[in-house]
C-alpha cells in the first residue's frame, strides 16, 4: 500500500516538475501545522466556554488577587497584556497557513506557466508538423501544477478561516468572563427604567 502510493507520488512529480514536489511539500507542511494547532486547541480548551488552559489560569489568578484587594485598574491591565501575550501564542502558526494558502495558487499557476512556455517552444520547432495530441498532452501536464496548487490552497485556507474565528470567538467568551469578575456588580444593581417619563415620548 505504501510502495503504490510512492509510486503515485513519483508519478505526480514526474508530470508536474519540481513546482509539484514544492506544492507537495507544502501540503505536508500544512498538515502538520494544522494537526499540530488542533492539538494546542485542544489542550488550552478554546472553544464556546473557558473550561481548562491559560484562561482559566489567567481568570483564577484575577479573581483570587481581587479577593486579596488589588485595585480593579491594575488588575484589568495585568490581564490585559497576560490575555495578549497568551493569544499571541495560541495564534502562532497560523501565519504559516496564511502564507501557503495565497503562495500554493501562485506557485502553481507558475508552473502552468512553464509548462505552456515549454509547449509552444515545442510547437514553434516542429513548425507545421506538430502533432496536435502532443501538443494538447503537453498543456494537459501544464495544468496540473494549478490543480495541485488550488488542492493545497483551499484546504489551508479553510482552516485558517476556522482557527481564526474559533480564537475571535473564544476571546469575546474569555473577555466577557473577565468582566464578570471584575464588574458583577454592573449588571446586579437593578434594571434601568427605559419607559419614559410621563409627557415625554418614545423615540420613533
Amino acid at each position: 500500500m505504501i510502495a503504490i502510493a510512492q509510486d503515485r507520488l513519483s508519478e505526480i512529480v514526474a508530470l508536474g516538475g519540481p513546482v509539484v514536489a514544492i506544492l507537495l511539500g507544502f501540503s505536508v507542511i500544512a498538515l502538520a501545522c494544522i494537526l499540530w494547532k488542533l492539538s494546542v486547541f485542544a489542550v488550552e480548551g478554546i472553544g464556546p466556554r473557558v473550561s481548562r488552559g491559560f484562561a482559566r489560569s489567567i481568570l483564577a489568578q484575577i479573581a483570587e488577587a481581587k479577593a486579596n484587594g488589588v485595585t480593579e485598574e491594575a488588575l484589568r491591565a495585568r490581564a490585559a497584556a497576560r490575555l495578549e501575550r497568551d493569544f499571541q501564542r495560541a495564534g502562532s502558526g497560523l501565519r504559516l497557513l496564511d502564507v501557503i494558502s495565497q503562495v500554493a495558487p501562485l506557485l502553481g499557476l507558475f508552473g502552468t506557466v512553464l509548462g505552456m512556455i515549454d509547449a509552444f517552444r515545442t510547437l514553434q520547432e516542429a513548425g507545421g508538423t506538430a502533432d496536435p495530441a502532443v501538443l494538447a498532452g503537453g498543456i494537459w501536464v501544464a495544468l496540473v501544477t494549478t490543480a495541485a496548487g488550488l488542492v493545497v490552497a483551499m484546504p489551508a485556507s479553510m482552516a485558517l478561516s476556522w482557527f481564526d474565528g474559533r480564537l475571535e470567538r473564544f476571546d469575546l467568551v474569555v473577555r466577557d468572563a473577565l468582566e464578570e469578575i471584575l464588574s458583577p456588580q454592573v449588571l446586579a444593581q437593578g434594571a434601568v427604567d427605559l419607559t419614559p417619563a410621563r409627557g415625554e415620548h418614545a423615540p420613533a
